[in-house]
């Protein structure tokens, strides 16, 4: 049986080798894609607490808000409507599953995405297309709408079709994440007073490890071997964010994973993670504050820092690829290798689901 190459999903893992102090590097344009950051990891090699202004860094990403039971059609609301016009604000449905339910999300240039299930679509009565994961049982369907556009001001023909389906004919109800830029908390209390809401700081943690099994050598030397199969140092940087141990033969029947040769036994390192709806601002001070860290350290006490950046799941738009003009969906993540004489390794993979413009 052959499968079905336009309905499976697949993923892409692009590597790049690059400096931050080559003017042409894309890390800043690649992170102000990522709208939608569920969690990063970050881990310090030779470390046993984060310095100050580390510290500090993961100690002020934005908060969030958490509003139960939003109707969509408040997205529309028209002092919110203003507020989203500025830029900034972005929001997804929280809790709801991509293949099964249905789902939203408002991204910081406007844009908003529906991800419906085939009845919900025909009665939204709004354009859309066909989802890139129709089952042959289950059809969706993707609605993408510009809240800047001239079409979409209240009293147009666009925000009027589009409120009518939201209120008369599919009154979707959700739990809804929302970020707002800084000091834009003002400008939404009034859509907040309506309903039951919280606001949230991500959650940071820390574990101090010893006797951490570490990939050796792990450099930015181009002909390294170790650099040449990003899937293995992929895996090793997953086992030890999810405190599973790599200490094990290849042939052991409870696990398999083992820390790739040549290797080296570090006798502390620091394992911090930053959880919750997060800013690509956030995420980009932090690098920088990493990128100093590396700078500043004593030579062979820092030899490399970690950044793995993982993306809501259940999103139905998240990472971007620039080159394709798109917006993809799905479990992406982004792990970017730092060295002390700020060269880095780069690697994202992204799913290959639905598309919005961008």
């Amino acid at each position: 049986m052959s499968a079905d190459l336009e309905r499976t999903p697949r993923n892409l893992l692009v590597s790049e080798r690059s400096s931050f102090l080559d003017q042409k590097n894309r890390i800043s344009s690649q992170l102000d894609q990522l709208h939608f950051n569920y969690k990063v990891c970050v881990l310090l090699p030779e470390c046993s607490s984060a310095p100050s202004h580390l510290d500090s860094a993961l100690n002020t990403f934005s908060s969030f808000y958490l509003i139960r039971k939003l109707p969509l059609y408040e997205l529309l609301d028209t002092h919110f409507l203003e507020t989203v016009r500025q830029g900034g604000v972005s929001g997804l449905s929280y809790r709801t599953r991509l293949d099964e339910d249905n789902c939203v999300a408002l991204m910081p240039n406007g844009r908003l995405s529906l991800s419906l299930d085939k009845d919900s679509f025909e009665l939204l009565g709004v354009e859309g297309k066909p989802s890139r994961f129709n089952h042959r049982t289950k059809s969706r369907f993707v609605v993408c709408v510009d809240l800047t556009d001239s079409s979409m001001a209240p009293g147009g023909r666009g925000y009027q079709r589009l409120v009518t389906g939201l209120t008369s004919r599919l009154p979707l109800k959700t739990d809804f994440l929302m970020s707002l830029p800084a000091g834009g908390g003002a400008s939404v209390q009034a859509l907040l007073s309506r309903y039951d809401w919280s606001e949230h700081r991500p959650e940071v943690s820390r574990c101090s490890l010893t006797d951490l099994l570490c990939p050796a050598p792990l450099t930015s030397d181009p002909s390294a071997p170790l650099t040449s199969d990003p899937h293995r140092l992929l895996e090793w940087l997953g086992a030890v964010h999810a405190a599973v141990s790599c200490e094990n033969s290849s042939s052991s029947f409870l696990s398999s994973l083992v820390c790739p040769e040549p290797n080296k036994k570090l006798s502390h390192a620091l394992r911090v993670s930053v959880c919750g709806l997060l800013s690509h601002q956030d995420v980009q001070k932090l690098i920088q504050e990493i990128r100093v860290y590396l700078s500043v350290s004593p030579p062979g006490s820092a030899s490399w820092a970690s950044v793995t950046l993982h993306g809501f799941v259940d999103s139905p738009v998240s990472w971007g690829g620039e080159e394709h003009g798109v917006l993809r969906g799905g479990d992406n993540f982004l792990s970017l290798m730092m060295f002390p004489d700020q060269s880095y390794l780069l690697h994202l993979a992204a799913g290959a689901h639905d598309t919005c413009p961008p």
